[in-house]
Parts: structure tokens; C-alpha cells; sequence
């Protein structure tokens, strides 16, 4: 193939990375226009990285916001970003997350993932769907559980990540823009923890 042809089909290659946010799966790939060829040839030459099986990411990525969020989500597209990372993700938090807290619907068995950390929530059904939000971070789609979601969810689970954590993020909460205490409190009655959550939000409200 003559070099400048190769070069081309090298350059479309990158060029498609670069559009879905610098991470892409094998078949995301190939649908997308990438030859198998070329992808273990940019593999190969070092610019593009294996990150898991199935799983390629440019050396010198984008920048790309929470690149670790979109890892995830390309290898386990069913899942949405939840609780800690959440909450750091909407600035509800100062907790440095030690790794990528994941919602699953139950009896979903996620794939082993090798990197990045990742610790996996199983949530029922009635749960699971509330307050899903799709953030784009440079073409690549990423779910994200809303504030007000968040939120309820840390209430709902205080006793596993620390209900100081809960607290702090709905009065954080309280101080943001664009607050939907309506929205909260139905998350909450749905959720069965509006009895638990209402004392505090009568503090935060009457300070």
C-alpha cells in the first residue's frame, strides 16, 4: 500500500478516536470505520494503547474530562456512574473517590475489569432507572445519575459509604444553582428515605 494511502487510512483512524472521546471497544471501532489492521497497527506502533481486552485508547488523549468514567462506560454500557463519583463528578463532594462507584441492574454480571478500580452497586429495577443522565465528554456518551439522585442514593446507603458524606452533599447541594428540592423529595418517597432525609433538609432550609 503506498505510504501516503497508509498514512490516510492511519490518519481517519485517529481522527474517528478522536471524535468518540479517545477510547473506543474493538467493535465500536471497526463499525466506526476502523480496519482491524489498522487498529492493531496503531496498537503496535504505540499510538494507541490496549486498556483492557477489547478495549483501545489513544496514548495522548484528548482532554478528555473524567477519562476513567469513560473507560467504564465503553466497557460496561449498561452501567451509570453513581454515589462518591458521582458526587465528585457535580462538585457535591471534596472525597478524592478511590475508585469508579458503578450502578448495575441486580442479577447483571459485570465483566472482570482489570483497570480502573471499580466497585460495582447492584440496584433493583424501580431504582435503577431514576435520574439518569447522559454527559458528553468529547463524543463519548457517559451516564451519570443526576444531583437529586445522588444524592438520595447516599441517603439510601449511608450506612455503607458514611452518612457525614450524605449530609455534607445536600447541604453543598443547597448552596448550587438550578436546585430541584421537588424533584429530591420524590426521589426520596421513591426510594423510602424521605423520613430519614427530612430533618435535615428543615436545617439546611431554615438556616
Amino acid at each position: 500500500m503506498p505510504k501516503k494511502k497508509s498514512k490516510d487510512i492511519r490518519n481517519k483512524a485517529l481522527k474517528i478516536f478522536r471524535s468518540k472521546g479517545g477510547i473506543l471497544r474493538t467493535m465500536e471501532a471497526i463499525k466506526a470505520g476502523v480496519h482491524p489492521r489498522i487498529l492493531y497497527e496503531l496498537r503496535d506502533s504505540g499510538v494507541i494503547e490496549q486498556l483492557q481486552t477489547g478495549l483501545y485508547g489513544l496514548i495522548d488523549l484528548p482532554d478528555v474530562a473524567e477519562p476513567d468514567f469513560v473507560t467504564v462506560s465503553k466497557k460496561v454500557p449498561e452501567s451509570v456512574i453513581c454515589l462518591i463519583s458521582a458526587l465528585y463528578y457535580h462538585r457535591l463532594t471534596v472525597e478524592i473517590p478511590r475508585w469508579i462507584d458503578v450502578a448495575i441492574r441486580q442479577k447483571y454480571k459485570p465483566p472482570i475489569l482489570r483497570y480502573p478500580p471499580v466497585q460495582f452497586h447492584w440496584f433493583s429495577d424501580n431504582i435503577f432507572k431514576l435520574g439518569i443522565e447522559k454527559h458528553d465528554f468529547n463524543g463519548a456518551s457517559v451516564k451519570i445519575y443526576s444531583r437529586e439522585k445522588t444524592i438520595v442514593d447516599c441517603f439510601r446507603l449511608r450506612h455503607k459509604i458514611g452518612k457525614n458524606i450524605a449530609i455534607e452533599a445536600l447541604k453543598t447541594y443547597w448552596t448550587q444553582e438550578n436546585t430541584n428540592f421537588k424533584l429530591l423529595r420524590e426521589y426520596a418517597k421513591i426510594s423510602r428515605v424521605l423520613r430519614v432525609m427530612e430533618p435535615f433538609l428543615e436545617v439546611i432550609m431554615n438556616e
